[in-house]
């Protein structure tokens, strides 16, 4: 089942535990990819001072963390890899979740294909922030996304992996 909006209405360190074993559902192109969540980070609003909504610092990179929870949060590092955050708590209290880690469950062949690396080991496909953005095709344009209402990326909970 996808998640529904009052699950991301909590602080980014209680979402960040929850949001373990919650799968990722990615869909473009006809094709579907579903992936576990296993690693992520909190950060949590302007207090925060790794969080790049420290001190309420809103511009239009950061607009998506200040929207109600449930939304992605997509920036670019280094010039070359995206990172999927999952924007949580009330408007405007930026708090976001980091996904910095996800297991292939399901379109093992798609990730393969996005990422095209010479390892063979599976970990390896979607072990970092900016792998797994690749491995699912994620980028700029499903930034501010709502994930309760999206048809191309959203997240429902671990005990339906096999169907939605």
């Amino acid at each position: 089942m996808r998640l529904k909006q009052e699950f991301y209405h909590k602080d980014a360190v209680q979402a960040a535990k929850d949001l373990l074993g919650k799968i990722i559902v990615r869909k473009y192109d006809g094709k579907t990819i579903k992936v576990k969540i296993v690693d992520t980070e909190a950060y949590c609003g302007a207090e925060d001072k790794a969080s790049h909504a420290h001190n309420n610092k809103k511009t239009k990179r950061t607009a998506p963390m200040f929207k109600v929870g449930g939304h992605a949060y997509i920036y670019l590092i280094y010039g070359m890899y995206y990172c999927l955050n999952v924007v949580t708590a009330a408007e405007n209290n930026p708090h976001a979740v980091l996904i910095r880690g996800v297991e292939p469950l399901e379109g093992l062949n798609y990730i393969q294909e996005n990422r095209q690396i010479k390892s063979s080991k599976i970990e390896d496909l979607t072990n970092g922030p900016g792998k797994l953005s690749q491995a699912l095709k994620i980028d700029k344009s499903l930034d501010g996304c709502n994930l309760v209402e999206n048809s191309s990326l959203y997240i429902i909970d671990g005990g339906t992996a096999a169907g939605d």
